[in-house]
């Protein structure tokens, strides 16, 4: 036995025990559990190699408390941590989990993220955004990545994957807004989700510091993504270097339909290869667009024609030749009544963006709201009695509701963020919208967002996800024809 491991196994047998300094442990200053942990953890370092093998028990690292083995060093500032991560032996739980990870502190109730790799190949990013506050995801759509990197860039961290040691590490689309106070702990850790066991994962190639400055001007990345609301953990099912937006749901759950480059684009609501939708003329869409109640027709809204103004087609869903509906534009589509014959749109008339209907066998516009400013996003609740719809008459921009044919208009929210886009749920009892902050006016893109949600017979808000987003996030229906998931784009740029 070895010097090195003879003190290893010594340290191992006392639990929180830790071994400090160069060498036994490589770049890390210490070790020890963080937690409950029931059988101690230890690191062992092979420097010929430049190896760590992490031993961990404890029960989870999720809800609002952790327990597991984490060697680390304090650093401060942005941060980048990449290895590749190999678990040793078949494992007890197949949620055992080997992290690269960023803490506030040494509690097990820190706030923290972390590239968190699963017995089970899941590879996503968790984070805890406050002490004592609930553990949350966002799930990668590579399973058992061959190497994983943890970045902290300004306000935000991100999860790089390589699906092949060969391949160079590439946005997840996996990214979480976080905020730590200089220093905090950044390192390696092991947990065995059965407080009965240990587990042990590998660590090699591992580099740790500062990210690289950026030699480039930083590359628009777009993550579609789809969000369970009940936990509010996030998955990513489509990722790529373009700008694209605006996600509706097929009526039978299967495909998610998004706009990108002035086309429709369908991809399954699992993940896998988008393939374009076929709109015939209609090649300058933008991001009003959705599906009808029956799920046979497709409502789009293009300005490829004419004086190039928006106006609003159907077609059918599997694609063809759009009818016109609109004569006059703009005209930006947002809803269908829950009978399918009509249709609510943003148009600007005179210079006044007002909300109208129109048949969706078209005929007469009619105008429903004439306040002076800016009214857009108008959405049926889905019992056809109302019409929810953005609207800044009051000064900012808030959520209010009216009655289907007009009247009765009432605003809904009235905190100090500014409201758009709201979405009413399959059942009519819960709003999602997208909140700015209140400096912010109009809807750009590439701004810090929040998207919320509303109960609305207890007029309760509530956060679901914090942002890179803004303009294509949400503009248009995005809940799951079961009311369990919402679909959204974020967006980051990604140097």
């Amino acid at each position: 036995m070895t010097r090195v491991a003879a003190v290893l196994i010594a340290a191992a047998a006392v639990p929180g025990a830790a071994w400090c300094g160069e060498g036994p442990l490589g770049v890390f200053e210490a070790h020890g559990d963080v937690g409950k942990v029931e059988h101690p953890g230890a690191v062992t370092f092979d420097e010929g190699a430049r190896r760590y093998t992490v031993t961990g028990g404890g029960e989870n690292m999720w809800f609002a408390a952790d327990a597991f083995h984490f060697a680390w060093k304090k650093m401060s500032g942005d941060v980048s941590l990449a290895a590749v991560i190999a678990f040793i032996g078949a494992g007890k739980n197949p949620h055992r989990k080997a992290c690269l990870l960023i803490r506030q502190s040494l509690d097990a109730d820190s706030a923290y993220v972390d590239a968190a790799l699963h017995g089970d190949g899941l590879t996503s990013l968790q984070f805890r955004e406050s002490r004592g506050a609930a553990t949350h995801e966002v799930q990668a759509g590579v399973s058992r990545p061959a190497r994983l990197r943890l970045e902290k860039r300004g306000p935000y961290a991100r999860l790089h994957v390589a699906a092949a040691r060969e391949e160079p590490l590439e946005f997840s689309g996996a990214a979480i807004r976080v905020s730590f106070t200089d220093p905090f702990y950044v390192g390696i850790g092991v947990c065995a989700h059965d407080p009965d066991v240990t587990e042990q994962a590998v660590f090699s190639e591992l580099e740790i510091g500062a990210p690289p400055p950026a030699s480039r001007p930083p590359v628009l990345h777009s993550a579609l993504e789809t969000q369970a609301v009940a936990s509010t953990d996030r998955r990513v099912v489509h990722v790529a270097p373009v700008r694209f937006e605006a996600p509706n749901w097929s009526r039978d759950g299967r495909w998610l339909i998004f706009n990108g480059e002035g086309k429709l684009h369908r991809i399954p609501s699992s993940g896998g290869k988008p393939e374009v939708i076929d709109t015939g003329f209609a090649t300058r869409l933008n991001n009003d667009h959705g599906v009808s109640p029956d799920g046979a027709v497709l409502a789009i809204s293009d300005q490829s024609q004419g004086l190039r103004r928006s106006l609003i087609y159907v077609l059918p869903i599997a694609g063809g030749t759009p009818r016109q509906v609109t004569a006059q534009g703009p005209s930006y589509w947002h809803g269908w009544s829950p009978d399918g014959k009509t249709l609510a749109f943003c148009g600007e008339r005179d210079g006044e963006f007002d909300i109208y209907t129109i048949p969706a066998a078209g005929g007469a516009e009619t105008r429903l709201t004439t306040a002076k400013g800016l009214e857009d996003g108008p959405e049926y609740s889905p019992d056809g009695r109302y019409i929810y719809f953005n609207s800044d008459r009051a000064g900012r921009m808030k959520i209010w509701r009216m009655r289907a044919e007009g009247g009765g208009e009432e605003p809904v929210t009235f905190d100090e963020y500014n409201d758009w886009f709201p979405h009413p749920s399959p059942d009519g009892r819960h709003l999602v919208f997208l909140s700015y902050e209140k400096d912010v006016t109009g809807h750009p893109e590439n701004k810090d967002v929040l998207l919320r949600r509303m109960a609305l017979e207890e007029k309760k808000i509530d956060v679901l996800a914090r942002l890179l987003g803004g303009q294509g996030t949400i503009n248009v229906p995005s809940w799951s024809p079961d009311g369990r998931r919402i679909a959204f784009v974020s967006y980051q740029l990604v140097p």
